[in-house]
Order: C-alpha cells, then sequence, then structure tokens
C-alpha cells in the first residue's frame, strides 16, 4: 500500500538560495561599469563584449540592461557594417538572440541587415517573428511589406487572377496526364497549381521544387490544405541540382514549368530543362520510338515558343536610357561624355549589363508609336534537346525590317507566343491583357536618328549566353548604311558618302564620334531612374532658382551683420579661389545616387559644396563637368571620401562652420516617403547656420479616391472561388501589402471618385508643425467602388518654389493604398479619410460620413 508516513523522506532538504559569490558579483559590477564607460567613450565594441559576459553570468539582470544592451548592439553592429565585417556582424546578432530570443525589436533589426545584404528570404522571416511576438509592432509590419514585395511578387497576384492562362495550362496538362504522362516534374512550382492539376488530372507521382524559402513554404501550405501533401513531393531546391535516384526515384515523363520572363530566357529556362532532359526527364520521341508507349517518352509543357519583336518609339523609354537634355540647371552638359543606362542592347555579352527591361507598353505614359511591324525574331522547341544545346551558339541573326512609319527610334519591344502543346498558346503581347509585361531593348545613342518610310532597319538576334539579345545595328537608306552604334571601332568615315541632304551632317557627326579617342573613358553608367531625373528640366531649374534664391539671401544678411558690427567688408575679387573660408557658404547635397545639385550650388560662387556621390566614375563626371562650366576644383568635394561612418554623413564640414544648405533626398523613386527623413530632417535643422535652409522644406501630400480593378488584381488574388478547384488564395493573399508602388497614375486603368485633397504635410524646418495623425474628408464626386488610394507629393523648396511627383517629367513614380475592403459610395457622399504617417509609412482606413458627421 502507498506509504501513508508524513514523515518527510531523507535526502530531500528544503531548497536554499543560491550561496552568494562575492568573486562573480565583483566581476558583473566591474564589467558592467566597463560597459558604460566604454558606452560614454563611444567604445561600442568593448562594451557589447563587457555586456555579454554580464548577461552570461548574471541572466537575472537581462531586463535590467536590456535597453543598454540593444543600444550597444545596434551601434556596434553598425560601425561593423561600415567597416565591411559583414560575419562579426551577424555574429554579434546570433549572440544577442541567444540571450534574448523572443526581443522583437532585435529580430526586426537584424532582418533589416539581412535585407540590406540581399538575404531576403531570411530577412521575411524574421520580420514575420517580429509581428508574432507583437503584431503590433509597426516597424516589423512596415519591413515586411517592405520585403514581401520583393519576396512575392506583383505577377503573382496577377498570374493566379488570370483565368485564361490558368484554364489553359490545366487543360495542356490534363492531356498530357491522360496520353500517358503520369509521373511528372513542375519546376519552379511557385504555389504548387501547376503540380496539383498534374495530380488532379490523374498523374500517379508528381514532384515540384522550388528555389525561394518563401515560396516553397508557401507551396507545402497550400499542397496540405489541399489535401496532397502526401502525394505530391516538393523540394527546396534549384532543378539542376537534383539527381535521380537521390531527389527523385525515376526519370519522369512530363517537365511542366512557367520560368520564363518578359525575354522569355530571363529566368533560366533553358538551362534547367537542358539538364531536365539529360538527368530528368525520359528521352523525348523520335522516328526510331514511334512504337514506345507516351508513359516511356518524356515531354516539355510549354512545348516551345516564338518570339517577336517591333521598333517603337518613346519619349518615356528615351528619357530613361540616354541623356535628351544640353542643360542642366543652368550647367552646360557638353562636356558629360556618354551617358547610358545599365540596360545594354549589345549582342556581345555584359556581365556589369542587363540585356533588357521591361514595361507594359499599354501603360506607357505618353504612350508609343510603332515603326516597323511586328517581326519574327525566334522560334524555339523546349522538346528538342540537340536545339536547346545550340542556342547558345546559334550564329548572329541579321533581319532587316522596313520600316512604315515616321519617328525617332528608342527601343525594340519584344514579346512572345508560349505554345504549351500542338493546340492551345498563351500570348504575352501588348495587345494581350496579360500578366506579363514586354521586354523593352533601349537604343543607346548621343544623337537622335529619325527613321523615315522606306528605310531598313538593321537588327541582330542573338543568344550568346541563354539570354535573348536584340540590338539595332544600322539603317539602310538610299543605298547607304548607317551604324548607330557609335562605340564601334570598326566604322570608318568612308561609309558615309557626303551628300547634300540633312543626313551627311549626321554622317560627319558620326564620323567624328566613331574615331574620338576619348569615348572609352567618357563613357558612364547610371541607373535608369537617375537619367530620367537628368532630363527633368522642371527639377534642376527650380532648384537652382531656390538655391539662388537662399544664397542671395545669406549674402544680404551676413552683408547687414558685419555692417551692423562695424566691421568693414572685405574688397570684393575676381578671383573666387581668393575668398576666405568665412566669406564662404557651405552646401551639402545627401542626395541618393547621382546627383547634379552640389555642382549647381557651387557654380553659384562663393559655395563650398559637398556632394554624397560614391562612384568613382560618377565622381568623375561631376569634376569634368565642373571644369568645364568654370566651377573652381576646391569649390566641389565628395563628401563621403571623408566621412568613415554613412551614419555620421550629416555633420558639420569643418571646425566650426555650419552648413548654409542641406540638400536631402525625400521621396523614393518608387513613390514612397524615404525611411528616417523625419530623422535626418531633426539633426540637419541643428547644423544649419542662422537662415540657413534644408531643401525641400515642406513636403505636401495629396491623394483622391479611385475605383481600379488593375490595383486588385495586382495586390491580392480576388474572387471566392477557388482557383482551378484549389485553396491558394488565403495562403499567399498573407503576402498582400496595403501600399502598391512604381505606379504610373496617368495611364493606370481606374475611375475617379473624388477631386485631388491634401492628405499630410511634414514641415522640415519646423518640427512643431508636424503631427503623426491627420483626419481628412472627401467628396465623391461620382458613384463608385472606393478600391484605392494612389498618393504624389508637391514639393516645396521654399515659400515660392515647389515641384510635383506627379509632372510628365517627373523622374518618380506614383504610390498608392489600396483597401482591404472595397466602399460603395454615391457621389456628393463625404467620405472620411483617417491618414497616418509611420516614418516612411502611409496607412489610410476610409469610412463614409453619416449625416450626424459620425
Amino acid at each position: 500500500m502507498p506509504n501513508a508516513s508524513t514523515r518527510p523522506k531523507r535526502g530531500r532538504r528544503t531548497r536554499r538560495h543560491p550561496r552568494e559569490d562575492p568573486a562573480r558579483n565583483e566581476l558583473v559590477s566591474r564589467s558592467l561599469e566597463s560597459a558604460q564607460e566604454c558606452l560614454f567613450n563611444q567604445d561600442y565594441g568593448t562594451a557589447f563584449v563587457h555586456y555579454l559576459l554580464v548577461l552570461n553570468i548574471a541572466p537575472v539582470l537581462k531586463d535590467f540592461a536590456r535597453e543598454s544592451f540593444r543600444f550597444t548592439l545596434f551601434k556596434w553592429t553598425d560601425e561593423l557594417d561600415s567597416l565591411g565585417r559583414i560575419q562579426d556582424l551577424f555574429n554579434c546578432y546570433e549572440q544577442a538572440l541567444e540571450l534574448f530570443p523572443s526581443d522583437e525589436v532585435i529580430l526586426n533589426s537584424m532582418g533589416e541587415h539581412l535585407f540590406k545584404m540581399g538575404f531576403r528570404d531570411e530577412a521575411a522571416g524574421h520580420f514575420h517573428k517580429a509581428l508574432k511576438l507583437k503584431p503590433d509592432y509597426p516597424e516589423a509590419r512596415e519591413n515586411f511589406y517592405r520585403v514581401a514585395n520583393w519576396l512575392v511578387e506583383r505577377w503573382h497576384f496577377l498570374m493566379l487572377n488570370d483565368r485564361g492562362r490558368n484554364q489553359q495550362y490545366q487543360q495542356a496538362i490534363q492531356k498530357a496526364v491522360q496520353r500517358g504522362c503520369n509521373t511528372v516534374l513542375d519546376i519552379g512550382t511557385g504555389t504548387g497549381i501547376l503540380g496539383m492539376c498534374a495530380k488532379k488530372a490523374g498523374a500517379a507521382e508528381v514532384y515540384a521544387c522550388e528555389l525561394s524559402k518563401t515560396m516553397y513554404e508557401l507551396a507545402c501550405e497550400v499542397v496540405t490544405a489541399n489535401g496532397m501533401n502526401g502525394s505530391i513531393k516538393i523540394l527546396h531546391m534549384k532543378s539542376l541540382e537534383m539527381e535521380v535516384p537521390r531527389d527523385i526515384p525515376q526519370r519522369v515523363s512530363l517537365v511542366v514549368t512557367e520560368t520564363v520572363d518578359a525575354g522569355l530566357f530571363g529566368e533560366g529556362i533553358i538551362e534547367s530543362l537542358v539538364h531536365a532532359w539529360h538527368h530528368l526527364l525520359l528521352p523525348p520521341p523520335n522516328a526510331q520510338d514511334e512504337f514506345r508507349e507516351p508513359c516511356q517518352t518524356g515531354r516539355v509543357i510549354p512545348a516551345g515558343a516564338t518570339v517577336f519583336g517591333m521598333a517603337i518609339e518613346s519619349l518615356e523609354i528615351r528619357r530613361h536610357h540616354r541623356l535628351c537634355v544640353s542643360e542642366v540647371g543652368g550647367l552646360s552638359m557638353a562636356a558629360v561624355g556618354e551617358i547610358c543606362s545599365p540596360v545594354s542592347c549589345s549582342s556581345e555579352p555584359d556581365e556589369s549589363m542587363e540585356p533588357y527591361t521591361t514595361e507594359r507598353l499599354n501603360r506607357l505614359p505618353g504612350g508609343y508609336k510603332s515603326l516597323t511591324h511586328p517581326f519574327r525574331a525566334l522560334d524555339i522547341n523546349f522538346n528538342n534537346v540537340q536545339e536547346l544545346e545550340a542556342l547558345s551558339s546559334r550564329e548572329v541573326q541579321r533581319l532587316h525590317l522596313l520600316v512604315t512609319q515616321e519617328g525617332e527610334l528608342d527601343a525594340l519591344a519584344v514579346w512572345f507566343q508560349l505554345h504549351l502543346d500542338q493546340e492551345s498558346s498563351l500570348s504575352t503581347g501588348p495587345q494581350e491583357d496579360t500578366c506579363w509585361e514586354q521586354a523593352i531593348y533601349p537604343v543607346h545613342r548621343p544623337y537622335s536618328f529619325a527613321l523615315t518610310p522606306g528605310d531598313e532597319l538593321i537588327v541582330e538576334v542573338s543568344c550568346r549566353d541563354a539570354y535573348l539579345r536584340l540590338c539595332s545595328v544600322a539603317v539602310m537608306r538610299d543605298g547607304h548604311e548607317f551604324h548607330l552604334d557609335n562605340r564601334l571601332e570598326t566604322q570608318s568615315a568612308e561609309k558615309f558618302v557626303p551628300n547634300p541632304n540633312p543626313e551627311a551632317e549626321l554622317c560627319t557627326a558620326l564620323a567624328c564620334l566613331q574615331t574620338d579617342p576619348s569615348l572609352a573613358k567618357d563613357f558612364c553608367v547610371l541607373e535608369c531612374s537617375e537619367i530620367a531625373l537628368l532630363n527633368n528640366h522642371l527639377y534642376h531649374q527650380s532648384f537652382n532658382r531656390a538655391l539662388s534664391n537662399l544664397i542671395t539671401g545669406l549674402k544680404i544678411q551676413r552683408q547687414t551683420q558685419k555692417q551692423g558690427s562695424g566691421i568693414k567688408p572685405a574688397a570684393h575679387s575676381s578671383d573666387r579661389n581668393s575668398t576666405g573660408a568665412n566669406d564662404l557658404f557651405f552646401v551639402l547635397d545627401v542626395s541618393e545616387g547621382f546627383s547634379l545639385l552640389s555642382l549647381m550650388a557651387a557654380s553659384h560662387g562663393r559655395v563650398k559644396a559637398y556632394s554624397s556621390v560614391e562612384k568613382s566614375q560618377q565622381q568623375e563626371v561631376l569634376r569634368r563637368l565642373a571644369r568645364s562650366n568654370g566651377v573652381p576644383e576646391q569649390h566641389l568635394e565628395f563628401w563621403l571620401n571623408y566621412v568613415e561612418d554613412e551614419q555620421a554623413v550629416l555633420q558639420r564640414p569643418s571646425g566650426e562652420n555650419l552648413w548654409s544648405a542641406i540638400i536631402l533626398d525625400c521621396v523614393e523613386t518608387c513613390g514612397l516617403i524615404r525611411q528616417k527623413l523625419m530623422e535626418k530632417a531633426s539633426l540637419a535643422r541643428c547644423l544649419l547656420e542662422d537662415g540657413g535652409h534644408i531643401f525641400p522644406s515642406r513636403i505636401v501630400v495629396y491623394g483622391m479616391l479611385v475605383e481600379s480593378e488593375t490595383l486588385l488584381l495586382e495586390s491580392a488574388v480576388q474572387g471566392q472561388e477557388p482557383t482551378l478547384g484549389f485553396n491558394i488564395a488565403p495562403f499567399i493573399n498573407q503576402f498582400t501589402v496595403p501600399v502598391h508602388v512604381f505606379l504610373d497614375f496617368s495611364t493606370l486603368a481606374c475611375k475617379h471618385l473624388s477631386e485631388s485633397v491634401e492628405l499630410f504635410a511634414l514641415d522640415l524646418m519646423d518640427a512643431n508643425a508636424n503631427y503623426t495623425n491627420r483626419e481628412v474628408k472627401v467628396q465623391a464626386t461620382s458613384s463608385g467602388r472606393v478600391t484605392a488610394v494612389p498618393f504624389w507629393y508637391q514639393i516645396h523648396l521654399d515659400h515660392e518654389i515647389s515641384i510635383s511627383t506627379l509632372s510628365q517629367d517627373s523622374h518618380w513614380k506614383q504610390a498608392a493604398v489600396v483597401l482591404h475592403q472595397s466602399l460603395e459610395v454615391k457621389a456628393q457622399d463625404w467620405v472620411c479619410l483617417a491618414v497616418q504617417l509611420h516614418k516612411s509609412s502611409i496607412s489610410i482606413s476610409v469610412k463614409i460620413e453619416n449625416e450626424s458627421g459620425l
């Protein structure tokens, strides 16, 4: 029977408090003191080591030291980041998370570093963990939204909303399975939809692979939710790494894939299919195997593709890929050399350049003009492994295209027809309502060339590195060949026969360009948005006027102060180099990327300007422009060359001098306010001299109510019905983000339901004028369904001069808040917008205001 005695058992003693260890306590106390002293001296690395020691020895101090430890960690890792010690940086975060595994702030900060380094999947995981720990943590939420845009690109939603495309793929897979292809591999499975189509069609074995960790995990959730987790094996790996029998037990009879981009081959479909034919697929049928059963042969869906192209004129493409102006903000651009975007349409592979960019032609601002009829550029059979292997070694094909309309040649636009099987195909053409954009091969020239009807445009087509490359190389006119690539060294002046017509002068200019030995060194690559910024005449003209107003005002102010103090003004000197440091105005430009604003400031005289341009090639362009525009060399400095810590970029130039002007880059090209803008403005205000100015001084956010089915389709999977009968929407819609970026509002398919209205204002010069929340009443001008609130900015440089990010020449795009639930409105209804700005993220909630005002 059980022992009923109440007498305590031997050996069981009352727990005692651990004995105090004086040596240990002394070590903890001294280490804490040392950590605090190191913090005071800004020796963050040593302070971090002391905190690690203290918290490992005395975990009870974690709550007490948490804030100081976080501060030390963030300062030290920022320093490691600036020194390029990336592995040490992540080691510190791992040590910190061992101590504080559930600290949402540390998780979020490590995610920020991971995202900055390009580890987007891992960053998303940390942001997601932080949100699970604290769902209302705004920094983690905003970061998760940003990384979601990278991990689950908007075309995933468009693709799943494209019923026609989905049904055609499903039908092609169903026919193949019914004809005997009962073992299937889905390469680049994404949400798993094509693999599930194969299983639903009756395939005995289905495998899938996905490289993205985020999409792999998403596919696993989707397959499980649809009851197929035991019948579809999903592998987190590239298909190029797969082997039989290690990863799949035997070769499959069907590969399905949609690893195609706007340029068809950009996602590596050629390499993956060549590998699949050699290692993962059954051999294709041939004449000798005509009696072989279908299940004993292999095939691919899609079966092949036909590529089409067309020469076009487009001002929007032109202004993003070549310099179109001769003067910028009062500076002559004659000495700039050749400015080129990172998109090269050369037939020679160049790892530093992209072969093409992408655009949705039917949504190009300003539209486009077709200069030739569509032409057939390439045919490819994905079921012929010899053809796939020979693609990169194909001879360059020369096509002669008849010009049908007059216009300036700006680009070649490319699309394709994807043949799923012999009966069905999908087109990505500009006239189609498709989830694909078109590939754009811009023409780079420092001069314009107008084509006329009857000209022949010579285009070269090649695939030397398994990328489709199209290059406009020459124009045939009246029996003469005009080469379009000014960097062709073999071009000779004899090619250009003098004629008494306008082309003669162009030919001479071309000949000079070909033989100019300085061309190679005077060549600079800028981002497309940076080139568009250079081409924005109004932007630079406005900045130049605002700078002039400021400097004139400061000169008068200084002169008045000297007169009031009895100091005799210095004699005027025509030599600007002799100007004393006390008479100079100091201007700092911390714009992101390439900017001419510092040079524009230096050109006003008595100004020493500091530029934050980092790349040596771009610095040389600014120096060359300074020399050619008469700006003394010592009046233009490159600030980051002297600043070890980029976090300290806003500081005094030297001694006791303060900045006369600080130029902040406030709006990202995508249409969002830059992160930490208000923190930078707060610091900048402390570093201005009396009468100094921040550019811009104020930003006003405008928006309007719209109904746009397009924004809904690009933001989430729509409708209540499952996609092809599969439950996918709840899982991928977890990655829906409320703010849609990189919009062209001028071409967005939408119905305007109100006039534009001021949503918010940010004052960079007066902190007391700012707020975090605002309610705005908007009256509907039309009946409809409010689905989104697009927004843009009026950027005020001073009290008189402002520029809009909505202007036709703007290098900025617009953004829109897409509502979680649409709102039905009638004309004359009043709608209340609750607008909140947290750091760089704008959130808007919408409700109809009733008669009582509630």
